[in-house]
């Protein structure tokens, strides 16, 4: 019983170190302030590539990676996961470069939903009626920014649907969290290193520019890598519903972040969408946690 609770204590300080982290990186890529969020995204891609290489190596997990690799035809959804991680990573960092956090934050408070919503679309699973209920809502929210505020929010559901869709696609990929970054990002350093040289030929990197900027750039695979492991360490050690609930850290840090960090402004008609967003949520979490309370029963 000491070891269950220590184990458990030892899994949400691992998540909360995750979520604090995936929760602060507005802080993080406005650092990367003058410099294009398609040069982050490509350095971001590349030194994950190697740093995460490095990890494996430490932790000698290659196993997995050469089986994978070994069945080129079977790495389809991988690619198609990796595909849909860059459009997130690029789309979040031109976020935070144009100061759109709120969008930004708003679409993943709204990734649960959409969770639900292609499952129940794509995979034919059932909900319940307050899952459907909370669906509902959240679509509702997005269409009233739409429609009565005339915002079209494609920051919010660019986030929401490529991370949704990521997470539909990797159920496909017989590969761990950490495994399956890096073969990830392996398929997209090809090109990572291609726009490298060619950005260095045009006079268009700022890698160099600098050692200050150098460095930051070199950091992208670090503060990439460093909250995956965190999460994998929650992930082995708690319940998958407690994962579930740390996980709003990430979007609640980034609205804080935005309101009073970076100060962008919140009119009444956007705080009314997110709200709706909120009770959508919660009426998710409910649904959730006492569907779980029953099967265990």
């Amino acid at each position: 019983m000491q070891t269950d609770t220590t184990e458990a204590a030892k899994g949400v300080l691992f998540g909360l170190t995750a979520y604090t982290l995936w929760g602060s990186f507005p802080l993080y890529f406005a650092l990367f302030d003058g410099i294009p969020a398609w040069e982050v995204l490509i350095h971001r891609v590349v030194w994950s590539c190697v740093f995460l290489a490095f990890v494996i190596t430490l932790l000698r997990r290659w196993g997995p990676v050469r089986a994978a690799l070994a069945e080129p035809k079977k790495l389809g959804f991988v690619l198609a996961c990796a595909l849909l991680i860059a459009l997130n990573w690029l789309v979040y960092i031109y976020s935070v470069s144009t100061r759109h956090v709120l969008q930004a934050s708003l679409g993943y408070f709204l990734t649960p939903l959409v969770n639900v919503a292609l499952g129940m679309i794509i995979l034919r699973e059932t909900i319940t009626r307050l899952q459907a209920i909370a669906v509902l809502l959240a679509a509702l929210a997005i269409l009233y920014q739409l429609v009565l505020l005339g915002i079209f929010p494609w920051i919010t559901l660019v986030l929401a649907f490529s991370f949704g869709t990521y997470g539909l696609m990797r159920k496909k990929v017989l590969l761990d969290g950490l495994s399956g970054l890096f073969v990830e990002t392996l398929l997209l350093l090809p090109v990572g290193l291609l726009a490298l040289a060619w950005m260095s030929a045009a006079g268009l990197s700022n890698f160099t520019n600098d050692s200050q900027t150098l460095l930051l750039l070199l950091s992208a695979g670090v503060a990439t890598a460093l909250p995956l492991l965190a999460f994998a360490g929650a992930a082995r050690r708690l319940r998958l519903a407690t994962v579930g609930f740390l996980m709003y850290i990430n979007p609640t840090l980034q609205f804080l972040i935005a309101l009073f960090v970076f100060n962008e402004p919140l009119s009444s008609g956007v705080l009314a969408s997110f709200v709706v967003i909120w009770i959508a949520l919660a009426l998710y979490s409910w649904s959730a946690w006492t569907g779980r309370a029953a099967a265990v029963r």
